[in-house]
């Protein structure tokens, strides 16, 4: 054979090869995070009051079912008789966006947009454009421990401050 038919048959069957190939699948972008009553149903494990204690001060932690599409919570902080902090929290889905909106001591509330839902019992809600924090995460450890964390930069580093509350019975 041939130089040139023998390249001539090295082309026609590298051809032939590709064709046959399957074709690659495209990079998988990232799935976008759940949104609708689904996602919101799935916050159940948030539902309770839970209760903790830090150095004297009481920390309390209530979250409704997920009932007419959304949760609601309130946190409270107290030291001695007296109350010290408190946020209204909400998770909707508005816009078709899972949300939490937080009102700490009753300020207009400031919208995180949920991240990430992990396997199991975790959730991520995050909003860039606010100071501090920029990142509110919940997750559950066992039956009885609900975990909260915030986190963001504060004064040219990163800050991040987390709670733990045990179930109320």
């Amino acid at each position: 054979m041939t130089d040139v038919r023998m390249a001539s048959l090295f082309l026609f069957l590298s051809a032939a090869a590709a064709l046959a190939a399957p074709a690659a699948a495209p990079a998988s972008a990232p799935a976008p995070p759940p949104a609708g009553p689904e996602a919101i149903a799935s916050l159940t494990w948030l539902q309770g009051s839970w209760t903790g204690d830090d150095g004297g001060l009481a920390m309390e932690e209530y979250w409704t079912a997920p009932r007419g599409g959304a949760l609601l919570g309130l946190h409270r902080d107290v030291k001695g008789e007296r109350m010290v902090s408190f946020e209204f929290q909400r998770i909707d889905a508005s816009g078709g966006v899972v949300t939490y909106w937080a009102s700490p001591q009753g300020a207009p509330p400031t919208p995180f947009r949920l991240k990430e839902m992990g396997p199991g019992r975790r959730v991520v809600f995050e909003n860039p454009e606010h100071d501090f924090p920029q990142r509110i995460l919940y997750w559950r450890t066992g039956e009885d421990d609900l975990h909260a964390r915030i986190e963001g930069p504060a004064g040219g580093a990163e800050k991040d401050m987390e709670w733990t509350w045990k179930r109320v019975r």
